[in-house]
């Protein structure tokens, strides 16, 4: 509809007039039918109740005229004659015919006024009959008493009382004949007055229904005009709230129908693309989340200036390497190394993200990732990071069941195993790279030293292997055994190196009896009492037959009795290499 391709404003203009002329228009139909009642009222309180009245005041001159008609009888009846008072009762006499003949003209006008009034209704054949009865019985009343008044005043002047007596009873006659007729004149002007005041009645009561009526279909007519006109404004208004519901929801597939030009229209298409900008960059951060963990991706969406400034937190950084890739690649065609190595990735990424760690980069068939602030709090990271690792652990047994369906062939080449390093502390955060390419990253010595212990697991024998702060970290929520005092290459100081055995409460008799045994000699080796020690490792592998902890202690111990260590020698192992 046009109406709905308005803008805002005229809309609410248009409301508004639309109501101003409906009211205009009520109240001018209010006031015509007012006025017409007010003439028709006009028309009674002027001219029919006077022309009544003109009426009933002829029948009194009628009796005034009588009564000073017996006085200048009387007066010249007297003996002497007054003469000075008859003719003071002659003027009496005269004055009311006259104004019988005025009350009478009077009323005539009146009623022929009404006739002549084509604004109002009225009867017009019965007043034009009372107006020609008045008419007909004022002249017939003066033919007959012009004669007999004559002939009185000659009976009065020639002293004859009998005949004065007669005439004075015929006078008396015309006049009772006279007011009569005047009766019923005024009987049938009464029923006219009361016509007009049925009328009048009548009309104002028409005139206020029908203003009644025209105020509730005006009423009806503006509502239903601001009902239509509003909810063109509010239904696009809702679909806008409903749509940014679904966006703050984070669904982004609402499409809101514009229906209509105005302000909210516009609205409305700057929300749907709006909307389609949302779903394209929901798009980027997909295809990007394959490259870039998400979390970081909204991290740095949240705070850029974290990958502008960079920040200094405790985090826990995790290097996760497979073991004989080097030997197993060699055999293999390119798209079946990718298909191997895609796979193993997936398998391995799904307990890293699963707990909430953050993949910082794949490299070779190498997985670096870390836990920490802001992506979780500082007092979950480590035990997140070494549940992950278990978990990833456990899924050794099932990827090397795969590999070979993967890759077409009964058996692998060369076994494939897992080595896993975590160390806990303070690294630099931010984005690195060059001014073309940038990679938001961690950096610092818990960096170095998680990679150090991914592959210091070939030394020992191990597959998970953490350092000393994240092992405080942990605490007793993880089964851990303490391996070594280690100086990884790059470090001076020594520090104490823990396996992750298993969860809290999960070791079995051989595992834990392992544990047991390998402190008793951990702490023999160290006093430099290799006698004690041996015998206490060999107990450990009896546990647990082929731990390479124990195994890489005796190979040590035998290093030291041909060539024992040096005074002062604090029971660490320095490693030379990476």
């Amino acid at each position: 509809m046009p109406i709905f391709n308005q803008s805002i404003r005229r809309k609410i203009v248009g409301i508004a007039l639309g109501l101003i002329v409906l009211m205009l228009v009520t109240s001018i139909l209010s006031m015509v039918m007012s006025s017409q009642v007010g003439i028709l009222l006009d028309e009674l309180t002027n001219r029919y109740i006077p022309a009544y009245g003109h009426l009933a005041r002829a029948n009194i001159r009628s009796l005034e005229r009588s009564v000073a008609l017996r006085r200048m009888v009387m007066m010249k009846m007297q003996a002497p004659s007054e003469e000075e008072a008859y003719a003071a009762r002659l003027r009496e006499f005269e004055e009311a015919d006259r104004k019988i003949d005025d009350e009478a003209e009077a009323a005539r006008t009146l009623i022929n006024a009404i006739i002549d009034d084509s604004r109002t209704p009225s009867d017009n054949a019965g007043l034009a009959r009372i107006e020609t009865r008045i008419e007909t019985a004022l002249t017939e009343l003066r033919q007959a008493m012009n004669e007999d008044h004559a002939k009185l005043l000659k009976q009065v002047d020639d002293k004859q009382m009998t005949e004065v007596r007669g005439t004075l009873e015929h006078l008396d006659t015309l006049r009772d004949q006279f007011n009569q007729r005047i009766d019923t004149i005024r009987a049938d002007m009464l029923k006219q007055v009361f016509a007009s005041t049925r009328t009048v009645i009548g009309r104002q009561h028409q005139a206020i229904v029908i203003s009644a009526i025209v105020t509730v279909l005006a009423a009806i007519v503006g509502f239903a005009f601001a009902l239509l006109v509003s909810s063109g404004i509010t239904r696009p208004v809702r679909l806008l709230l409903a749509g940014t519901r679904e966006v703050e929801a984070g669904r982004f597939d609402k499409t809101i129908t514009v229906s209509t030009q105005d302000e909210i229209g516009e609205l409305a298409a700057a929300f749907n693309r709006m909307t389609e900008q949302l779903r394209h960059n929901e798009r980027i951060r997909e295809t990007f989340g394959r490259y870039i963990d998400p979390k970081v991706v909204q991290g740095l969406i949240d705070r850029p200036e974290v990958a502008i400034d960079g920040e200094r937190r405790v985090m826990t950084i995790m290097f996760c390497d497979m073991s004989g890739f080097t030997s197993m690649s060699e055999g293999m065609t390119p798209r079946g190394l990718v298909r191997v190595m895609n796979h193993y990735f997936t398998v391995m990424s799904g307990p890293i993200r699963g707990n909430r760690g953050i993949i910082d980069k794949y490299i070779g068939d190498a997985i670096m990732s870390y836990w920490g602030p802001p992506f979780i709090e500082e007092d979950e990271q480590a035990l997140l990071a070494g549940i992950a690792a278990t978990e990833m652990v456990d899924q050794v047994p099932a990827l090397q069941k795969q590999l070979p369906d993967l890759l077409g062939i009964r058996a692998m080449p060369a076994p494939c195993d897992l080595r896993i390093g975590i160390a806990t502390g303070e690294v630099l955060t931010g984005s690195i790279g060059s001014e073309l390419m940038m990679s938001f990253t961690v950096m610092g010595d818990a960096v170095n030293l998680a990679s150090r212990l991914e592959a210091v697991n070939k030394v020992y024998g191990t597959r998970i292997l953490i350092s000393q702060a994240t092992a405080d970290a942990i605490g007793a929520r993880l089964e851990l055994r303490e391996i070594d005092h280690l100086a990884v290459a790059g470090q001076s100081a020594p520090q104490p190196i823990f396996e992750v055995m298993a969860r809290a409460g999960a070791l079995t008799g051989a595992q834990d009896s392992l544990r047991a045994h390998y402190a008793e000699a951990l702490a023999a080796y160290r006093a430099r009492r290799f006698d004690e020690a041996r015998a206490a490792f060999n107990a450990a592998l009896e546990a647990v037959p082929g731990d390479g902890p124990s195994r890489t202690m005796l190979g040590r111990i035998a290093q030291f009795e041909a060539k024992p260590p040096e005074e002062g020698w604090d029971g660490a192992w320095r490693l030379e290499q990476k």
